[in-house]
């Protein structure tokens, strides 16, 4: 078996009736039959009025899109057996038997409406995700982005899905489709290899497949603050110090990492695989293959920093985010590798103010597996060759940590509507679920590769607005891209009203003022 292509985990949990249930780290009482209630009491009309009592659904794969697929059935009245590897076996990539682990970064990215994947956030939190609203609970500063503490995060999407009474969790291998029908896959990158094979042979054609790296994290008290120094660009940033560690090349001290990166000794592939790296992830040796400058302008650029003991903007600058909540981790932004150990420690070390560095986590690489979704699935993200088998997460053809739990959300809440006799309801086009969708529906099968959300999947602005007419006939200026984001923004929460009202089992909740910041004049960073 393929270590790279790496056992998925499979797993599931508790049920309706009160009893003891055993989790990992101990076990639950359930005292009356209360506790077999829905965490949502008002979880359907359907199955509140007992008119439907929907059969139990499998989901396949308790990561970010398995985990957000599992609650968002369970809430809705819809008993879910949610199945997982963990702890028995690990992936190459995993570490914890905790559900949501996330392997390549700690960050979700940009938390702005600036950005089409704060905008999903914010879709997300209005919805009722249980993966936004661990991660709200749980973040670390990040600037304008959404970080959070990466074991906390896990433990809490854990906890929540292991204590709710609608969830079976079943900790077995899962090596071909389930004959169950309805059943949600959701197992992520790391599929594991004979159920990578039987969904091959399902579709008629072979998987395609990359290789997202990870960055290296070390531990504070291993960084020299005398060199490093505290700052968010442009003084942007939760602390007044600033959110983020920077480490100030001069323009010798750049070249010289970028002569050692280029010469530097990386984990080979296997013969029978190809190196397609997904654009957003690339080993920091790959970019630097790109030209000289290419990461003094990519990320390394020092703009809006300032080196307080010079005064001066450095020729690059390595950043460091804070991995967990007391401070104790930072990690390397941008900085995901596939060099060996050896590698990995020699040339960070030769970084300035890292020369004493101790390493918690070193970078790697792991194989990323997905469908060609245009050929694959339908708008319901369901198998066109296998009717009831849907795919959620990566597999399913999109990048990102948020868009996996998307189109999680997206399966969950599609697949219990059918369960409870309810009409499917599609996401308007207009709202980032609908643009992930609509992506994945219309793209290029020819050429397609995941993608993550940006407002370039969205339908156009009208062009009067884009380019407001003058009374002579002309048309103005183009409006600035600021500008179009936040219209864009604010026509997609305008449209998710009537959308939340259609899913949302226990009814429409205020909207009120969007729950994330505002755009701001920069662009968010350190986002790898």
């Amino acid at each position: 078996m393929d270590k790279l292509g790496a056992d998925v985990l499979l797993g599931t949990r508790g049920v309706v009736e009160p009893r003891k249930r055993e989790t990992h780290r101990g076990s639950v009482e359930l005292d009356s039959p209360d506790d077999t209630k829905p965490t949502n009491p008002d979880a359907s009309p359907a199955s509140r009025e007992g008119s439907i009592k929907p059969a139990p659904v499998d989901v396949v794969g308790a990561g970010l899109a398995g985990s957000e697929a599992a609650w968002q059935l369970a809430e809705r009245g819809v008993p879910v057996r949610l199945y997982d590897m963990k702890p028995e076996r690990l992936s190459a990539a995993h570490s914890s038997p905790d559900f949501a682990e996330l392997v390549c970064s700690n960050s979700l990215r940009a938390n702005t409406l600036g950005n089409a994947v704060g905008l999903l956030k914010e879709e997300m939190r209005q919805l009722g995700s249980l993966i936004i609203r661990i991660a709200d609970e749980t973040k670390v500063p990040a600037g304008k982005a959404l970080a959070v503490d990466r074991l906390e995060f896990s433990r809490g999407i854990t906890e929540a899905i292991e204590t709710h009474p609608n969830i079976e969790i079943v900790r077995e291998r899962v090596t071909s489709i389930p004959e169950s029908r309805p059943v949600i896959i959701a197992t992520g990158p790391l599929t594991d290899s004979e159920l990578a094979e039987d969904l091959s042979r399902a579709l008629g054609e072979e998987y395609l497949y990359f290789y997202d790296a990870i960055s290296p994290t070390l531990y504070l008290d291993s960084i020299d603050e005398s060199i490093v120094f505290r700052a968010s660009r442009y003084d942007t940033g939760d602390d007044e110090a600033g959110d983020y560690l920077n480490v100030p090349l001069s323009r010798e001290q750049y070249e010289d990492f970028v002569a050692e990166l280029l010469d530097a000794e990386t984990v080979p592939l296997h013969e029978f695989e190809a190196a397609m790296y997904f654009e957003g992830c690339l080993p920091i040796e790959e970019i630097a293959r790109r030209g000289p400058q290419t990461l003094a302008f990519g990320p390394m650029k020092p703009v809006g920093l300032a080196d307080p003991r010079t005064g001066r903007m450095p020729h690059a600058v390595v950043q460091l985010r804070q991995e967990d909540q007391s401070g104790t981790l930072w990690n390397l932004v941008g900085c995901q590798t596939k060099l060996r150990v050896g590698e990995q420690k020699r040339i960070f070390r030769m970084l300035p103010g890292l020369e004493s560095g101790v390493f918690a986590r070193f970078g790697s690489i792991h194989r990323n597996t997905y469908v060609n979704a245009p050929v694959q699935l339908d708008e319901r993200l369901q198998l066109r060759t296998r009717k009831g088998v849907h795919l959620a997460g990566q597999m399913a053809g999109v990048e990102g940590y948020v868009e996996s739990a998307a189109l999680g959300y997206l399966a969950g809440v599609g697949v219990a509507r059918d369960q409870l006799g309810l009409p499917y309801e599609a996401p308007p086009a207009e709202t980032a679920h609908g643009a992930l969708l609509r992506h994945l529906q219309n793209a290029d099968a020819k050429h397609f590769q995941p993608m993550n959300v940006n407002y370039g999947l969205f339908p156009a602005l009208d062009k009067d607005i884009l380019r407001p007419p003058k009374p002579n006939g002309g048309r103005g200026k183009k409006l600035p891209k600021r500008e179009k984001n936040e219209l864009l923004a604010a026509r997609a929460l305008d449209r998710l009203v009537a959308y939340r009202e259609a899913v949302v089992s226990a009814g429409p909740l205020p909207l009120g003022p969007p729950s994330i910041p505002p755009l701001g004049a920069n662009p968010p960073e350190g986002i790898a």
